[in-house]
């Protein structure tokens, strides 16, 4: 087991994350500023702009928050619009397959809980490498917590 991070460790997808809310920043940035510089349109048609400009920015934010946290008590899943927390024993298996667009946690009550916050899209290996991990920790912990 001395090969497992310590505790807590957060997982997400780093380089997707920064693409993401660079992209929304830009795209909020030049909305904004096509929308001073039309002179033709009034307060009210720039404001909506501007908050085009900020919904879209806060879509791409709400994509971006996604993250896995492995601690003590359990893991923490936030995906994009959902949180949820789970015990280790709650854990039965964490697969990231071939083709999987990210990994999935096999739950104790027989569904399977999608984690966004490892997945392999820019960054395969790391994706790869930090499924490795929370596998080790889930299955470390949760025969610590058999009698």
């Amino acid at each position: 087991m001395s090969d497992l991070p310590v505790l807590p460790v957060t997982f997400r997808p780093g380089r997707t994350r920064a693409v993401l809310l660079t992209s929304g920043a830009v795209i909020f940035v030049v909305i904004t500023t096509v929308a001073l510089l039309l002179e033709q349109l009034g307060p009210g048609e720039k404001l909506s702009f501007v908050l085009t400009g900020a919904l879209l920015f806060g879509v791409l934010a709400m994509l971006a928050r996604v993250k896995v946290v492995a601690d003590e008590t359990g893991v923490t899943v936030v995906n994009i619009a959902s949180r949820r927390h789970l015990d280790w024993a709650e854990i039965l298996h964490v697969n990231l397959r071939p083709g999987d667009p990210w990994v999935f946690l096999n739950l104790s009550d027989g569904t399977s809980l999608p984690a966004l916050g490892i997945q392999p899209g820019i960054a395969k290996e790391r994706a790869i490498a930090d499924a490795r991990t929370l596998r080790a920790l889930a299955e470390a912990r949760s025969t610590r917590d058999l009698p």
